[in-house]
């Protein structure tokens, strides 16, 4: 991955252009305010896995029975905490 350097007022005279190049080209941009780094302005990079691969990672591991059911208590707890998105049609 690529790393430019520039100023702030450049990046914002430019945004656009830099964006894309951060999308594109996967450059990051760190950006200077009186010589001084303020700012990254980097590729987003989502870590997610599929069920499939959850579940495959997962028959690789072998846990004892302890371990399984407090995995599995922490799992239910966790799909507990979760909320549905809200419903902006609402």
């Amino acid at each position: 991955m690529k790393k430019t350097v520039i100023s702030v007022t450049e990046a914002a005279r430019n945004f656009a252009e830099c964006v894309n190049r951060v999308r594109y080209q996967k450059m990051t941009f760190v950006l200077l305010k009186n010589g001084t780094p303020v700012a990254r302005l980097v590729p987003e990079q989502k870590k997610s896995c599929t069920g499939r691969e959850l579940a495959a990672a997962l028959r690789k591991v072998d846990l004892s029975e302890t371990e399984a059911r407090a995995w599995h208590r922490d799992l239910m707890a966790a799909r507990k905490a979760l909320k549905p998105p809200k419903d902006k049609w609402r």
